[in-house]
């Protein structure tokens, strides 16, 4: 476990305060003073005794055996993804020493070939190390320098971007959580944490949820353009092959659909006309660059950087 922090216990608590009695067959007892299942409930469902499970999320135990953590799972309702949080929380290794967040040679030129498909690459953190032409102009956010889930929180342009913008923050600090499972000291991690906890409610609420849930492997994104309108795009992502937590993320529109039009033109229009970044871009934003490359500095804030130019 990493210093003294209780990453089972306050998983544990979050957990059970999310859950109703009635949800489980247990009465409600009208008015409780605590939300959620209490200690001695989660443990009688579990099959566990309340003074084991009790020292469990006080920290006072945090070597469960994996039969144990099984069964707390089942009590808790847990899904396949974040039953393997809670193992990970409850087994932890030693602390990974990440290395710098560098993108390997060859990955930029490969992008820079795809000059009909928006791509990118995402750091564990969802910094955004590198990207082609037509994904920076599909979204300043996917230039690099910028992370992601920042954005989206901050950024009011990025949020007119993503109807339901909302619903993408839980789906992105869920994959954040995942992500780093007990690895919780890694400075850019706690930067980051801290940063956002302090500018956004929103990221303050659902990050004290504890949700764990790795990034889709792929879906449709739906996207409001300034300049080219709604945007229809399915989107893959993969791992990127001895990179630690790095993804590929590559958007396509379907064959002859008025969204792939629009990543037509989108791709013919002159860089300057739709590549701007994103206001929440400042100088605190991580750098990045390609191994025996110039650094990627992230882009100064810009008192127009809510809009493309000519809008």
């Amino acid at each position: 476990m990493v210093g003294n922090v209780n990453l089972i216990g306050e998983y544990l608590r979050a957990r059970r305060e999310l859950i109703r009695p009635e949800d489980v067959g247990l009465p409600g007892n009208g008015h409780r003073r605590v939300p959620g299942l209490r200690r001695d409930e989660l443990a009688m469902l579990a099959g566990i005794s309340t003074e084991y499970y009790t020292r469990l999320e006080q920290g006072r135990d945090r070597r469960p055996s994996p039969q144990v953590l099984d069964a707390i799972a089942r009590a808790l309702g847990l899904d396949e993804d974040a039953t393997a949080h809670l193992h990970a929380l409850g087994t932890p290794e030693e602390p990974r020493r990440r290395r710098p967040e560098r993108v390997r040679q060859g990955v930029q030129p490969l992008l820079d070939a795809w000059h009909n498909t928006p791509a990118y690459i995402q750091g564990p953190f969802q910094d955004v190390l590198a990207a082609n032409r037509l994904a920076a102009a599909l979204s300043p956010i996917f230039s690099p320098g910028n992370n992601i889930l920042r954005s989206v929180l901050l950024d009011p342009a990025a949020q007119e971007l993503l109807p339901g913008w909302q619903n993408r923050v839980s789906s992105l600090v869920a994959a954040l959580r995942a992500m780093v499972g007990p690895d919780v000291n890694d400075p850019r991690l706690t930067d980051l944490v801290g940063e956002l906890s302090v500018k956004s409610d929103l990221f303050r609420r659902l990050w004290s949820r504890h949700d764990a849930k790795p990034h889709p492997g792929g879906g449709v994104h739906h996207l409001r353009h300034p300049i080219v309108g709604d945007l229809e795009l399915h989107y893959e992502k993969f791992a990127v092959t001895g990179a630690d937590g790095q993804l590929l993320v590559v958007y396509r529109a379907e064959p002859g659909s008025p969204s792939a039009d629009a990543l037509t033109l989108l791709g013919s229009l002159p860089e300057e006309s739709t590549l701007r970044p994103p206001h929440t871009t400042d100088r605190t934003a991580p750098r990045s660059h390609l191994t025996g490359g110039s650094p990627h500095p992230a882009a100064p804030p810009s008192p127009r950087a809510r809009t493309w130019p000519g809008l």
